[in-house]
This record gives structure tokens, sequence and C-alpha cells, in this order.
């Protein structure tokens, strides 16, 4: 036993890194209820684009580019809330979040009709997330590293609660507009209860970040160097558009194709090919680090692979209008959001210089959701030329083969720069 401990234990006070641990013991959970809320309020409207489609007088098109409008919320956050938050602090933002989920959530309860206030909704359900992602991921690391937790429990938890918040809400909210009342109303009235008590609670969390003094002007901190890094512009933002791309494939376009062959369920069978696609998502992600060679790009290789063997699979899905294929392409295509999503990050984390990973990661982050314009533009093509669904998946599988030619010549003539020292460092 230490002189420190004998001592410590003698007089009966703790020291003041016991002080600080127990100072911020167990407030990280309360971070996480609010990016549970607020990733589901941002999912929760992806299953009922079959209710709309079958409900309200809205074109296919309309209704499909509602689920790409709470982009305009949440890249624009991205980019600017964790810069902000450096200067500000965490608690001051991360209270618009849950704040943010229910006011969208309240505007889609009462726009089931409009498609200006659905999409006025999806936009502040956008901003929630963006502010989650942004922040208050940041928020629980800090809160995780005060509080004595092992090294990358933050990044865990914050994980896990975003991942959770997605598949829960959208199962939740297609089994509740599938069997239970107000089909338009209730989902989203469960996820304004869930965002106000997250409120509630992150009011007695205590600030892990103090509003900076003498610091300069908010847009240079907004300026990201490694953002015109080559590797970056070739392979990385090349594979960004396809994280969820595959996620909208597999839970919008797929759903909207099976619609007619669901035995009467098909709200349900959506929420089905969500929780599918993101629970395989999730587990191929807890594995894609093995995978990944910071020496080369098998990660990148395995996801494009991945994800043309989901796009094949979802053209003969649409083709053959087969109940069990569509589920087995949903789950191909979540595992290939989740091995995009990884080794992305793993490759922003190798390329970043030492000030401006969260402004790369951010940059990845917004090229990622852009994959979500991918329904709108599918139901354009098919009402404006008559292309079928079928056909347009088989692109996109042909595509993303292509992806994956230009990510091997980007990566044989732009290999990582900091490769050896990576992989020493693991």
């Amino acid at each position: 036993m230490t002189t420190a401990n004998s001592d410590r234990r003698t007089s009966g006070r703790p020291d003041a890194g016991d002080l600080m641990s127990s100072r911020y013991t167990g407030y990280w959970a309360a971070v996480a209820a609010a990016l549970f809320a607020t990733a589901w309020g941002g999912n929760e409207f992806t299953p009922l684009l079959v209710m709309y489609r079958l409900t309200s007088n809205m074109p296919a098109v309309v209704v499909d580019a509602l689920l790409f409008t709470y982009v305009v919320g949440i890249i624009p956050t991205l980019l600017i809330a964790g810069p902000l938050s450096d200067r500000v602090g965490r608690k001051k933002l991360m209270l618009f979040a849950p704040l943010a989920a229910a006011v969208g959530s309240l505007i889609l309860a009462l726009g089931a009709h409009s498609a200006g206030l659905l999409a006025v909704g999806r936009v502040f359900s956008g901003i929630a997330l963006g502010l989650s992602m942004a922040v208050g991921g940041s928020w629980i690391k800090e809160l995780s590293d005060l509080d004595g937790s092992s090294a990358g429990a933050g990044a865990r938890r914050a994980a896990m609660s975003l991942t959770a918040g997605f598949g829960v809400g959208a199962g939740l909210a297609g089994v509740l507009a599938q069997w239970g009342p107000w089909p338009t109303v209730l989902p989203y009235a469960v996820n304004i209860g869930l965002s106000l008590l997250a409120l509630v609670l992150l009011v007695r969390v205590p600030e892990t970040r103090r509003a900076a003094s003498g610091a300069g002007r908010l847009i240079d901190d907004l300026r990201i160097p490694s953002v015109t890094n080559r590797r970056f512009l070739v392979v990385v933002l090349l594979l960004a558009p396809w994280v969820f791309g595959a996620c909208a494939v597999a839970y919008a376009v797929i759903p909207a194709v099976m619609t007619p062959h669901t035995s009467g369920a098909p709200i349900a069978f959506a929420a089905l090919c969500c929780v599918v696609g993101l629970t395989a998502g999730f587990g191929i992600q807890s594995v894609g680090r093995r995978i990944d060679d910071p020496r080369g790009i098998r990660g990148v290789v395995v996801a494009l692979v991945v994800l043309t063997i989901g796009m094949a699979l979802a053209a003969l899905a649409a083709h053959t209008l087969t109940l069990w294929l569509s589920v087995t392409a949903a789950t191909v295509l979540g595992c290939g959001y989740g091995m995009a999503m990884i080794s992305g990050l793993l490759e922003v984390q190798r390329i970043a210089g030492p000030d401006d990973l969260a402004g790369l990661t951010a940059v990845f982050y917004s090229g990622t959701y852009l994959g979500f314009a991918a329904p709108a533009i599918m139901a354009w093509v098919a009402q404006s030329w008559s292309v079928s669904y079928p056909a347009m998946l088989a692109f996109g599988a042909l595509a993303a083969l292509a992806c994956l030619a230009i990510s091997l010549l980007g990566h044989r003539r732009y290999p990582p720069a900091v490769a050896s020292e990576v992989a020493g460092a693991q």
C-alpha cells in the first residue's frame, strides 16, 4: 500500500482526484439520454414514409425528398456547432438539442398532410441530431474522462446511444403507426415526451469546458486545412455518400417497392428493414477496426465490395418482389453502411492534422448525409423517364464498383502518409 493511499484511508478524506471523479460520476448518462432522444427523432420519420405515400396526396418524389430535408439542418449544425462549443461550452449548446427534437416532432405531428410543415419539422430534427453528434459526443467523452471511466468509454457510450436511438426510434415508430391509434401523431408524441425528459436531466449536468476568453474569430476556427488532402478527396469523400445512401436504399427504397407485397403491414415492414439494417451496421462496426489496415485500403475495399453485393441483391429483390430477399438485401446494405462508416472515420483519423480532426470528421459526416438524397433522386428518375427500380439499383451496384476502382487508383497514387506511425502506435 502506498503512503498516499495510507494517508487517505487514515484521514477518511478523498484526495483531489477522488473529488473530481465523484463530482462527475454518472452524469454522462443524462447526455446519453439526450443523444438517444435526438437520434430517435432523427430516424422515427423513416419507416413512416410508406404511411405518407399511402395516406397523403403528396407525390412519391416529394415524400422521398422529405427524408433528405433534415440534411438542411444537420450539415450546417455539424460544421459550426463543434467549434462554437469549444468557445462557449458544451452545455449551452447541447440544451437546445432535445428542445429542437421536441419542436421537430411536434411540427411533424401537426403536419401530416402538409409537405411544408413536414419539411420544417425534419429540419428541426436535423438541427437536434447535428448538435448531439457535434457537441453531445464531446461532452460524453469529457464527462467519462472526468469520472474515471476507462479509455474509450466516452466514444462507445456516445456511439451506442445514437445507434440505439436510431434503431429503437424507427422500430417503435413503425409499430405504433401500423397498429396503434393516431398513427400520424402517436409516434411523434412519444419522442416529444422523451426529449423533454432528457432536457430536464441535462439541466443538472455540470459543464466540462468553460467559455474561451480572448478567442479569435469563429471563421478562423471553421477552417479545415486537411480538407484539401488528395487522399481525403479521392478515397474518403468518394466513400462518404455510400454510408447513408446504403441506409436510404435499405429502409426507404426497398420498403417502397415492396409496399403491395407486405401482407397488409407495409409500415411495420419498413420498420423491420430499418432495424435489421442498423443492427447489421452496428455489428460490423465492432469488427471493422480489425478489418481495416492502416498501411493499405482494405477497409474501404471491403465496404465497397459489400455495398456492391447489397445493391445487386436490392435490384434482384425489386425484380422478384420477394420478402425474404428484400430483408436479406437490407441486412447486407446495413453491413455496407457500417463498414463504410468505420473505415471512413479511420481514414479521417489518419489524414487529419492535430488541430482539425473534429472539423474533418464533420466534413466526412456531412458527405455521408448526402446519401439520403438517393430515394428522391430515384423516385424522380422513375417518374420522369419511367426507369424501373431494378434497373436503377443495378446501376447503383455498377456505380459502387466504379467507386472501388477509383479508390484503388487513388490509394496507389496517394498512399497513407502516416501509415507507419499509425501501425507502430497500435
